[in-house]
């Protein structure tokens, strides 16, 4: 059986709110820890707001972390995924965290799985199944998930992989101070990371 870490707990208006004890699994001091949802918000009042900020304390204190997210929650592709979802994404993860893994793997399943795994109740209580699979688990929306995550892993194999490559491309994008570049900030941000370059 593996060691579990036992959780804070942190009051919030009124309720009691559990969550990962950094500093005790840092003391802990494993070779490795294992970290799930990693784009998942903190409770108010612990030292960091989001887990990846945790994992980031957690690795810099010399502790391999293997971890979980779906691909909806990299911060480059927000937008894609608001745009084919219709669903405000609220929790991201910066590329750069991802950037500095040592491995990434895809783990794959088909929509038809994934929903029938669904209405077995082993990823939502029962309750909240049917309105989940209406919505965001749509078979066209998890194709569409599934088709960017494959894309972002065949992209870092493109770029981990040796031999003859072509040389980097910057992007430069000129946008306004409006809250709707950020869709175009994005799709540079896509691009400069699929050609090895700046943006």
């Amino acid at each position: 059986t593996l060691e579990v870490v036992p959780r804070i707990s942190v009051e919030y208006r009124g309720t009691c709110l559990d969550d990962m004890d950094v500093e005790a699994v840092i003391r802990r001091a494993p070779h490795v820890a294992l970290v799930d949802e990693l784009a998942h918000t903190n409770a108010p009042g612990v030292k960091h707001a989001k887990r990846w900020e945790d994992v980031e304390d957690i690795r810099d204190a010399g502790i391999d972390v293997v971890t979980t997210m779906n691909i909806q929650h990299l911060e480059s592709v927000k937008d894609l995924v608001e745009r084919i979802a219709g669903i405000s994404v609220h929790e991201t993860v910066p590329d750069t965290v991802l950037d500095r893994a040592d491995e990434i793997q895809f783990i794959d399943i088909t929509p038809e799985a994934l929903r029938k795994r669904m209405r077995h109740g082993n990823v939502y209580p029962q309750d909240r199944v049917e309105t989940a699979l209406h919505n965001f688990f749509r078979p066209g929306n998890l194709a569409a998930l599934r088709e960017i995550g494959l894309r972002y892993v065949a992209s870092r194999v493109e770029a981990d992989r040796g031999g003859i490559i072509a040389p980097p491309e910057n992007v430069l994008v000129s946008v306004s101070g409006r809250r709707s570049a950020e869709p175009l900030i994005r799709r540079a941000v896509r691009i400069a990371r699929r050609e090895r370059g700046l943006c």
